[in-house]
């Protein structure tokens, strides 16, 4: 309890769709943890907090921005979203803010909640990706937050440098159970038989990437179903996104399947014979589920070019970079063509061994990454009651 009667008041931030993941998650163990009556939640976030009963002042999707220029153009509306952020804070009087991911918005909300209650332990849950471009992004974080939570091991050195006390909780989406998925429940739903192969299109949370990414994974879906009109093609759309994938697929010339039901989409992944997926988070999810992936991007020129100049790893994809190998192809910006793209999944739709060589490679890397862990929501829900303890809250 926070006060005399009151329960406990967590704010949690999320601007995207993975960070409303792990929100949410995060959510569900600490009302288990302390009780429904000791415990509330407010702050913004997508629909899976919002069924954790964080109810956002807006949508998500107005903050789901990459890019140089599109940042640029979007900032008044994320400095619109940013003031509503602080009056939400202002109203209901948090006892610890938790800011997830979203760097550009997160780091300038904890900056301005510093400034609007100095008192207000600020916690950041996932780091910049320091180790791999903008190192001075860890000092920059040191300054505004109380509390890293961290989902990689190669984090805690960086932020042990600039004195930001961290906990490394473990990636949540490696927690991601895939035990109760039914391959056959989706093959069912798309009237798909028992040896017919699957294709999962994955395009992205953000509206920038089915801007940009969609249309070439459609043309290479386009490609490969012209040669082989018994492929089912599968696209699970992520909540942020939903409606403009829909809008776009049902322009294609050739059937897909758009799910949005989050059970019949692990699914698909259990079920899926190879996926194209946009890179990110689904990555290592479809990697968990067993499926290989081809995985492809595209950013704007300008954002790219300083990218190649700072990002210090070869690879995008985080379980290449735990293997050091190309063990899924990435096909970056001009090299992602719908040419190239089919060519990368025709190899592995036609070829059960390759299939089964990259999925034994991403199971490897998977254990580098962490595989196996407790519960990374777990660890991250008791590294917060730990810090609030220490704070002095009664939790």
């Amino acid at each position: 309890m926070s006060g005399a009667g009151r329960p406990l008041t967590v704010m949690l931030v999320a601007a995207e769709a993975s960070g409303d993941a792990l929100g949410a998650k995060l959510a569900r163990v600490l009302r288990d943890r302390l009780g429904s009556d000791k415990v509330r939640f407010v702050g913004v976030g997508g629909a899976k907090m919002a069924a954790e009963g964080v109810q956002s002042p807006f949508d998500i999707a107005q903050l789901s921005i990459l890019g140089i220029f599109e940042s640029l153009k979007a900032y008044p509306r994320a400095m619109a979203r940013l003031r509503d952020t602080l009056a939400l804070a202002a109203r209901e009087k948090p006892d610890v803010a938790v800011l997830i991911d979203s760097w550009g918005f997160n780091i300038r909300l904890a900056k301005a909640l510093r400034k609007q209650d100095p008192d207000l332990p600020l916690v950041k849950y996932v780091a910049p990706q320091v180790w791999a471009y903008r190192a001075e992004r860890a000092k920059d974080l040191a300054t505004a937050v109380d509390l890293l939570l961290s989902i990689q091991p190669m984090d805690k050195p960086f932020f042990d440098a600039v004195d930001l006390p961290s906990v490394f909780v473990g990636n949540s989406a490696l927690a991601h159970d895939f035990s109760r998925a039914d391959p056959d429940r989706l093959r069912a739903a798309i009237d798909a038989g028992p040896g017919e192969p699957i294709l999962l299109v994955l395009p992205g949370s953000r509206p920038s990437e089915i801007e940009r990414v969609l249309p070439r994974f459609e043309d290479a879906v386009r490609r490969l179903k012209t040669e082989r009109p018994d492929l089912h093609v599968v696209v699970p759309a992520a909540s942020t996104v939903a409606d403009s994938v829909k809008a776009r697929v049902a322009a294609w010339p050739f059937r897909a399947h758009v799910i949005e039901d989050e059970a019949l989409k692990d699914d698909a992944m259990a079920a899926g014979t190879v996926a194209l997926a946009c890179s990110g988070t689904v990555t290592t999810e479809l990697a968990l589920a067993g499926c290989p992936v081809v995985v492809g991007y595209v950013t704007g020129k300008i954002t790219y070019a300083l990218l190649k100049t700072m990002f210090k790893p070869r690879w995008v994809t985080l379980f290449n970079i735990a293997a050091q190998d190309t063990v899924a192809p990435e096909l970056l910006q001009d090299a992602c063509t719908g040419k190239a793209l089919a060519a990368e999944v025709a190899k592995r739709l036609d070829d059960p061994t390759l299939r089964a060589t990259q999925i034994a490679a991403q199971n490897a890397a998977l254990v580098k990454m962490g595989r196996g862990m407790p519960d990374p929501s777990e660890a991250a829900a008791s590294a917060l009651l730990d810090f609030l303890r220490a704070r002095g809250k009664a939790v």
